[in-house]
């Protein structure tokens, strides 16, 4: 890099924060989805010198740590006596799926790290399953289980609200795909949680007869 280059890297550096750059790059992520954040896209929105970002933050991964967990911030755990687990568990995971609408592809960063910086949230996820009574092999389960719903179901939440008008469908899958549009939807995510739930109620009354489990 030369001399100008150096010169406006540390200019920029003296002036921009941390907090100046998660939020141009959440403003990124909100606008064109985290496909799109990079280095030098980071750079254009705040103005600055392709390399100025690099003062703060060393590369990518870390930059989206850090966007992942500004973007989480406002998250709280229900008190023990808010409501028995299954409310608790429900409400958290709807202030998380709440953070992850604002954000797109936010759920991808999340779900390929399962055990990065939220472990606030993963314990408190863990904590309500503790508490419903799971044994610690079963804790783990439920929390792989939750995770992959939270944060995968939109890899296969379609973009199309139809199917493709040239494809001849097969009679069960044209009945269906209808109703495809629920997939990016509060009723498509009410039914998966209604359906985890009930789930996670199955699997603990089945931990209490060992014999079966």
């Amino acid at each position: 890099m030369g001399v100008v280059g150096r010169m406006q890297s540390n200019s920029a550096s003296s002036t921009l924060s941390e907090a100046e750059i998660v939020e141009a790059a959440l403003r990124v992520v909100r606008e064109d989805g985290v496909e799109k954040l990079s280095m030098r896209r980071l750079s254009r929105e705040l103005g600055v010198s392709p390399m100025a970002p690099y003062y703060y933050v060393a590369d990518k991964r870390e930059l989206l740590d850090l966007v992942a967990s500004a973007a989480l911030i406002g998250v709280r755990k229900p008190a023990p006596e808010s409501g028995p687990w299954q409310e608790r568990l429900r409400e958290l995971i709807d202030q998380i799926d709440d953070k992850l609408r604002r954000h797109p592809g936010l759920g991808d960063i999340l779900l390929e790290r399962m055990f990065g910086k939220q472990l606030d949230l993963i314990d408190a996820v863990m904590e309500i399953l503790f508490d419903a009574g799971f044994s610690e092999r079963n804790v783990l389960s439920a929390y792989a289980t939750i995770h992959t719903y939270l944060f995968g179901r939109s890899r296969v939440n379609p973009r199309e609200r139809s199917a493709p008008a040239d494809v001849r469908l097969p009679e069960a899958v044209s009945r269906a795909t209808k109703y495809l549009a629920d997939l990016r939807g509060a009723y498509a995510y009410d039914f998966g949680m209604e359906v985890m739930v009930a789930g996670l109620e199955a699997q603990l009354a089945l931990q209490a007869r060992p014999e079966l489990s």
